[in-house]
């Protein structure tokens, strides 16, 4: 029989996060453990909840509680575990947690790197990965880029809102001329037109280089995806419209890549699906995350060599990141250990 155990992680971040629709100072996430009674082997996963998908560690925790008593510690194998959670039905990241947990203890007993347990190639020895500035006044972007060395990242994330977007990005180009950018707008936009009118401006900024559009408008706004598809000259990617009900065929009509996160993809196995359905029909792939600990990225990174972009920064944001499975070199992400469960045991 297998015991499961969770504890909550309070993360103070090391600036305000700020997206399009909400801004935090800490972060709440939830580390899930699993073992067996002999206590010979351990498996470790990280539960970064969302609240854009309803998400809380109040809830998640409750939902694991219900979990529990239904019998999860009665899973010993990973089909068991799929049926059980299909069944149960937990919040997204609760289920990467429990999942993960489990591929990684199974990966040590069978004495396999979890890439190779997962059927993949092992991640390349340092990634490069998008780094995120928030959503923020203008005037105080020279300041914060100063401060984090951000420059040094090869592709620099910009979060962005309707009202601000044209100005902010005004900024960062007049600092940064020609480096390569992620626009990401997380639902900010309304509408087709509305867009249109704001990226007339983006794209006359000087020094302005766009390597992808991150999800302008809300994802049922699907007639209007539609009808921008090959209209703003740089590649739009899908976030918030990847969902398990997604059909990727519809999916390939509205958007040029996916972004995809195991945190929202409530697991390797789904998220795995999520990367090749997304190949199968044509589109770029990219692996992003969450605010996560080095845990959530170390996860992150096995399914990487599947990605055309990573945006695996998530760990950076954190004040005192309490695990160090993966470190950062110029924009790159080394990870530290590759046996990091006998880190945390």
């Amino acid at each position: 029989m297998l015991t499961w155990s969770l504890t909550p992680l309070v993360l103070p971040l090391r600036y305000t996060w700020k997206i399009a629709r909400n801004a935090s100072t800490s972060k709440t996430n939830l580390l899930l453990k699993v073992q067996d009674t002999a206590a010979t082997a351990a498996g470790w996963g990280e539960a970064a909840p969302n609240i854009r998908y309803g998400e809380t560690p109040e809830g998640l925790q409750e939902e694991f509680a219900q979990l529990q008593a239904a019998g999860l510690g009665q899973c010993n194998t990973l089909e068991e575990l799929t049926d059980f959670l299909t069944a149960h039905a937990p919040a997204h990241a609760l289920r990467f947690a429990l999942e993960s947990a489990f591929v990684h203890r199974e990966a040590v007993l069978a004495g396999h790197p979890v890439a190779q347990w997962l059927g993949l190639s092992q991640p390349a020895p340092a990634v490069p990965t998008a780094v995120t500035l928030p959503i923020m006044e203008p005037g105080a972007v020279a300041g914060f880029l100063q401060q984090q060395g951000y420059q040094r990242f090869p592709l620099l994330k910009v979060k962005v809102n309707r009202e601000g977007a044209v100005e902010l990005l005004r900024e960062v180009t007049r600092l940064l001329p020609d480096h390569l950018l992620i626009i990401d707008g997380n639902e900010a936009w309304t509408d087709a037109d509305s867009l249109r009118q704001s990226w007339e401006q983006i794209r006359a900024l000087p020094g302005l280089r766009v390597r992808l559009l991150e999800q302008p408008l809300p994802a049922a706004c699907a007639e209007d995806y539609r009808a921008l598809k090959g209209q703003l000259g740089c590649p739009v990617f899908a976030d918030e419209s990847v969902t398990d009900e997604a059909d990727f065929a519809e999916i390939a009509r509205q958007f040029d890549g996916v972004n995809m996160k195991l945190m929202k993809a409530g697991g390797y196995l789904n998220g795995l699906r999520i990367l090749r359905e997304t190949r199968i029909h044509g589109l770029e792939t990219m692996v992003g995350c969450m605010v996560e600990t080095s845990l959530g990225i170390w996860s992150a990174l096995q399914v990487s060599t599947l990605a055309d972009v990573c945006d695996l920064d998530g760990f950076l944001v954190v004040q005192e990141e309490p695990f160090g499975l993966v470190a950062e070199e110029q924009g790159y992400l080394v990870p530290r250990r590759p046996d990091w469960p006998s880190l945390l045991l």
